[in-house]
């Protein structure tokens, strides 16, 4: 890869931009100063130097993020802050995408990735990977059955589909709830059918990645096994 591609694409700056920094031999790859533009390197095999730090690169990157409240499952926004903000240097210079997101008021486990693949594999419904939700309601909670039944909500699209709990552990108006999809609202609108309001909502777990000690807006790197294992 040209490098000038390379570090623009770790936004060091515009390609233009790093050309200037080669010009005033800013930019190190192992031991030689870099003077071509066009210079081909293989950041799996070398080291490259901006101003004699070393740039932090890795192919795939695979975090684990706590949400706070009040942050949209977003990249930018001009109202609300967004998750994205919260990513520490060096992994906010890759190109991560979220994989389930959240609501504005809820809180939680997100994972992030700058693989496709990965991403695709934990949203998509087929995967069928359980997510864990704590949740609080405005009242005691009685309807375990029909939620482990299943109870008809409409998508998008404005179609009726069943939705359906894994696992419920219930302590008055605390629920633990399981579900293998994550449509829009879900959980929120599987309790509304019943006739409860959420009063707050924790996602702790995704497979078996489980939010544990992370602290609201922590970041820590994972392997994406670590969904599985």
């Amino acid at each position: 890869m040209r490098i000038d591609k390379f570090l623009s694409q770790l936004k060091y700056g515009s390609r233009k931009e790093i050309k200037e920094m080669i010009k005033a031999k800013r930019i190190r790859v192992d031991h030689e100063l870099i003077s071509d533009f066009d210079y081909d390197v293989d950041p799996n095999k070398q080291n490259v130097y901006v101003d004699d730090e070393q740039v932090f690169y890795q192919s795939s990157i695979y975090l684990m993020i706590y949400k706070p409240k009040g942050y949209l499952s977003a990249h930018h926004d001009s109202m609300h802050p967004c998750v994205m903000d919260l990513v520490p240097s060096p992994y906010n210079r890759f190109d991560l995408n979220i994989a389930g997101r959240l609501d504005l008021d809820a809180e939680g486990l997100l994972v992030l990735s700058n693989e496709g693949s990965f991403i695709h594999q934990v949203t998509h419904p087929k995967s069928h990977l359980p997510k864990t939700y704590e949740v609080v309601l405005d009242q005691q909670f009685s309807h375990e059955k029909e939620l482990l039944a299943g109870v008809e909500i409409k998508d998008g699209k404005n179609e009726t589909y069943l939705a359906q709990a894994l696992n419920l552990k219930i302590d008055r108006n605390h629920v633990i709830i399981v579900i293998d999809e994550g449509k829009f609202h879900q959980v929120k609108r599987m309790f509304g059918a019943c006739g409860y309001q959420v009063l707050n909502l924790k996602r702790t777990k995704i497979g078996q990645l489980a939010l544990g000690d992370l602290e609201p807006g922590a970041c820590r790197p994972i392997r994406k096994e670590d969904l599985y294992d």
